[in-house]
């Protein structure tokens, strides 16, 4: 049974605004509102974010990250939720860069990301979902690095090559369903 009002945070890295995961990401929503949780969407494209340098600011913890983008207003937001929805085209067997980029980022308040519930939505052109394990490792990869995270789904949207294609996929149910039973 699902819990009403639950803060759901949802982050979209497809480069493309209505492609295929980031359509799987509304359905995500539609169905999380629907059982009246509070969620918001992160479009990625719309935000600057900028590569990790590695200056080590934020490794001993005395300091924030030095670069004046949008990753700090995010990153609370990440903090704050209770759920977080990681959304990503698969690109050659993995995750686009902008998702890979945005994991790098929270680096300087990872430690602060924990006890909360991760749902991953992954689309390729190809049609099998073992296929895209490697992806799904990559967010475990990140996950194993926060304190008591829990898995609670994984949406896989196969098939889809072409802008729209993911809409004839039983995936949008199940992104609705997953959504609404978060």
């Amino acid at each position: 049974m699902n819990t009403p009002d639950k803060s759901l945070l949802v982050i979209s890295s497809s480069p493309r605004k209505g492609g295929n995961s980031d359509l799987l990401c509304d359905q995500f929503v539609s169905g999380a509102k629907e059982a009246g949780h509070q969620v918001e969407k992160i479009f990625l494209k719309n935000k600057q974010i900028n590569y990790c340098t590695g200056c080590g600011s934020c490794f001993n913890g005395s300091k924030s990250c030095p670069q004046k983008d949008d990753m700090a207003e995010i990153l609370e937001k990440m903090i704050a939720a209770e759920v977080i929805v990681m959304a990503t085209p698969v690109y050659f067997y993995t995750m686009c860069g902008q998702m890979k980029t945005f994991i790098d980022r929270t680096c300087a308040r990872y430690t602060e990301i924990s006890d909360k519930e991760f749902y991953f939505i992954v689309t390729a052109a190809v049609d099998s979902t073992p296929a895209m394990q490697r992806t799904i490792e990559e967010f475990r990869g990140f996950t194993s690095c926060l304190e008591n995270p829990r898995e609670k789904g994984i949406i896989y949207g196969t098939g889809a090559w072409n802008i729209g294609d993911i809409r004839k996929s039983k995936a949008m149910t199940i992104a609705y369903e997953m959504g609404k039973s978060a």
